[in-house]
């Protein structure tokens, strides 16, 4: 098992109704694993954050769903520009 800590922001923190959250996945977890783990605990409101929003790992943005996950990932919402 691999611990990774999930910190949530703006929409993704009220889909998850929390801002941060311990999760033990199987193996080498990847983004793709997270991804699944994460819209069948939330459902549609996760869904929709995720349809654009991003998963910062290691402080970079990451869309590969191969990616192999860090010790922390941060999911972030899409952000209006202006």
């Amino acid at each position: 098992m691999t611990a990774v800590t999930v910190r949530y922001f703006a929409a993704a923190a009220d889909a998850a109704a929390r801002e941060e959250e311990l999760l033990e996945l199987e193996g080498s977890p990847t983004v793709g694993d997270l991804r699944d783990l994460l819209l069948a605990r939330y459902g549609a409101p996760m869904e929709r954050v995720l349809r654009s929003g991003s998963f910062l790992v290691d402080g970079r943005v990451e869309r590969d769903p191969a990616a192999t996950l860090s010790e922390r990932v941060d999911i972030l919402p899409p952000f209006a520009g202006g």
